[in-house]
């Protein structure tokens, strides 16, 4: 099957597979380079290889975008001010040469030399770090923009695990298209010990696929169907009530998974899973509960729609992706295979009791 269409918004699909498989290539030098050979870095208290993933992933995936959509507003995580300190002139160097690098290289089908990729093209270092900082706009319910998450899933990077680079398309408030680059992720659930690298692509009302990392073999989600039926959940349990998490996944017999980034919505998508669950972790006193962005789940929540799920908040609400680069109150998230189970998991939340940090 090919992804190759005259439909809506074919051109940006194709923009946003190069971006997010460039910026792989980065976060797959990043990793073998400083993390996994140099594991002395790790130690360091501001994790410079995930500095270096996150700026130079950005760089790439804005460079692309600002070449191919010069007129659309960026919403990225990172700005380069802290690279211009002279103090920082190593990581400066080193940011600049890894996404130069990525940009440089040849061509592939389906990618154009006036998104700013291929060898003819040289950037400055000025350049790139004005080309990071494009991604500082603040969003809004009446804009077509860009959403880019360069490295998602901090730890699940460090140790080898699953991240992801994300970026989707928002327009007047809905997503339409959504690209997730997962490259410790298997190619097929079935062989996880066989090849890993894999990207995802939706495009609202056109479905959701996987492809490789050379953008070939494209296979529509969902594919996959477990003999378990599981509920997939953050690693990190600053960011979940895993108490509450529990109580359903007993309620409904699911048998809980965890794991980092918005891989989980790319397994989810493609029949790995039956439900995600993201709910906020308890607080105390006055503190609020972390605010999500709207980087980390416009990507995911459309390529679970367009893979035949339904997402929500957990009271069964739309999200809400035109309030800037927040998305309000966080009352958790809800993504499911099919809307009968989407229903059943709301209820099972409203009903069980509050759980306890």
């Amino acid at each position: 099957m090919s992804l190759t269409s005259s439909e809506a918004f074919s051109l940006e699909k194709h923009v946003a597979i190069a971006a997010v498989r460039r910026a792989c290539l980065v976060t797959c030098t990043v990793f073998n380079q400083l993390v996994r050979d140099r594991t002395d870095i790790l130690r360091k208290e501001d994790e410079s290889p995930v500095t270096v993933g996150d700026y130079a992933a950005q760089a790439v995936v804005n460079t692309v975008l600002r070449n191919a959509f010069p007129k659309d507003p960026i919403i990225g995580e990172e700005g380069a001010d802290a690279l211009r300190q002279e103090s920082n002139a190593r990581l400066r160097e080193r940011v600049v040469s890894l996404a130069t690098n990525a940009l440089k290289e040849d061509l592939i089908d389906g990618e154009d030399a006036q998104w700013g990729l291929g060898s003819q093209h040289e950037l400055s270092s000025d350049a790139l770090l004005k080309t990071i900082d494009e991604g500082n706009d603040t969003g809004g319910s009446d804009k077509r923009m860009w959403t880019v998450d360069p490295i998602d899933g901090t730890k699940g990077f460090l140790r080898g695990g699953q991240y992801a680079v994300c970026l989707s398309l928002i327009v007047n408030s809905q997503v339409v298209l959504g690209v997730i680059g997962c490259p410790n992720l298997s190619i097929h659930p079935a062989d996880p010990d066989g090849g890993k690298g894999c990207i995802f692509v939706a495009v609202r009302g056109q479905g959701a696929f996987q492809i490789t990392m050379s953008g070939t073999g494209a296979i529509k989600l969902p594919y996959f169907r477990p003999e378990k039926s599981y509920v997939l959940q953050s690693e990190e349990p600053k960011h979940t009530n895993i108490p509450l998490i529990r109580r359903v996944s007993d309620e409904l017999h699911l048998t809980e998974w965890g794991m980092d980034s918005q891989a989980k919505y790319c397994c989810l998508a493609r029949g790995e899973g039956a439900v995600y669950l993201r709910m906020p972790a308890p607080t105390t006193g006055d503190k609020k509960p972390y605010e999500e962005r709207i980087w980390d789940h416009a990507p995911g929540s459309i390529l679970v729609e367009e893979a035949g799920g339904k997402i929500t908040n957990s009271e069964g609400a739309p999200l809400q992706f035109g309030l800037g680069r927040g998305m309000g109150e966080n009352r958790g998230f809800v993504a499911t295979v099919d809307e009968e189970l989407h229903e059943r998991v709301v209820s099972a939340i409203k009903q069980a009791p509050k759980a306890r940090a």
